[in-house]
């Protein structure tokens, strides 16, 4: 009887603690998911607006300043990964929104490039992938780790793959790396997820939650973003 009793008592006190957690971490990935989203239209507005404005166009496309919009947002990420600990929750946020608006720069090509209808295709296909990708790993009890070191092998493949192939300009090639490049992509959007989740610690204090968001927003939009691109590259429709 006591035995039963004691084993009654631990499930009901452990029944509110874990759906204390369970609360704690939803509001956690919202609010990872929200600033992913929110970036990613901050990317699209800009780059849509920037495409329409000639003058702007001929600023960033026409002239070496290309190369600073190119490579600035790669430093802004470099700079948020190594420095977020030691930011201000307001800093981290201000580099994310800024690395979000340059992205929006260097991107505004692809409404020259690409029709409407295809990259609006596109995206609602990359949403769809990335969606069920990114629950996979949120509600898998797999413990998938393991596919880190082979990710990352593969991400470097592509980057060394397509550095070549600026040089080689060879079609078959570049639809190798584009097929390639989704498939790492959406193992990372699963890797990532549940490597994010796992990042949740109840205990945290306001500032380092909101930091981890940031970051875990990051991951996930550079996830999104390139399987978007690839599968523009793939699927899209030039003009």
């Amino acid at each position: 009887m006591a035995l039963g009793t004691e084993r009654r008592w631990a499930t009901t006190a452990a029944a509110p603690a874990a759906a204390a957690i369970d609360e704690g971490l939803r509001a956690y990935m919202l609010r990872v998911y929200n600033y992913m989203a929110s970036g990613l239209a901050l990317t699209g507005i800009v780059a849509y607006v920037v495409s329409q404005t000639p003058a702007l166009m001929q600023a960033i496309y026409g002239t070496p300043l290309f190369w600073v919009v190119a490579l600035a947002p790669l430093g802004l990420v470099f700079f948020l990964s190594a420095r977020i600990n030691k930011m201000s929750t307001t800093a981290a946020q201000a580099t994310f929104w800024a690395f979000a608006g340059l992205m929006g720069l260097s991107l505004a090509s692809i409404f020259v490039v690409y029709t409407g209808t295809s990259i609006a295709r596109v995206f609602f296909i990359t949403a769809a992938t990335f969606g069920t990708l990114s629950l996979y790993g949120y509600t898998t009890k797999r413990d998938i780790a393991g596919w880190g070191s082979f990710l990352f092998v593969g991400l470097i493949g592509i980057i060394i793959a397509s550095v070549v192939n600026i040089f080689l300009g060879s079609t078959a090639l570049q639809f190798a790396i584009s097929v390639i490049g989704v498939l790492v992509f959406a193992g990372l959007t699963a890797y990532d997820t549940q490597a994010i989740k796992e990042m949740y610690v109840e205990s945290d204090g306001t500032a380092v939650a909101e930091k981890k968001s940031i970051f875990g927003a990051l991951r996930l939009y550079l996830d999104f973003l390139n399987m978007f691109l690839l599968l523009l590259q793939l699927f899209g429709n030039r003009q």
